[in-house]
């Protein structure tokens, strides 16, 4: 419900601004930005994004293969994630963006991000392991 209301917000944002679309770039780039940029101002205004420390160690790099899991299975675990945690994962994962720009985009470190985006896929890891899925 909530991915939902964050969908129809942004639509309803494009509709409100759809004549400051310039015609550089793409329309599809245009309308991710929009979409992209209503969500985190949404978490900004709710505080959901307070960060207690920058001064985070760079976390060991968590990997795994996400082929054996249902995609309906692991967009469940990733909606129950902690906001900053999902923020990031998504960002980074979903939508391609880097450390550096997620960092920009959600006011902390690059660290941070990538401290982030460590923990979301050890608890993602973890959720997987307690369903008895293999993962790499």
């Amino acid at each position: 419900m909530e991915a939902e209301d964050n969908l129809h917000d942004s639509f309803l944002t494009i509709y409100d601004k759809i004549d400051q679309f310039k015609f550089k770039g793409s329309f599809e780039g245009w309308l991710k930005r929009i979409t992209v940029n209503t969500v985190l101002q949404k978490y900004r205004k709710e505080q959901f994004m307070n960060v207690v420390s920058d001064n985070l160690k760079e976390e060991e790099e968590v990997e795994f293969e996400y082929a054996d899991v249902q995609l309906s299975t692991l967009l469940q675990y990733v909606q129950e994630l902690p906001t900053k945690y999902r923020l990031t994962f998504n960002l980074y994962v979903l939508d391609g963006y880097t450390h550096k720009e997620i960092s920009e985009m959600l006011g902390t470190s690059t660290g941070t991000s990538k401290s982030n985006l460590s923990r979301a896929k050890m608890i993602l890891k973890e959720k997987l392991k307690k369903e008895n899925i293999n993962i790499a």
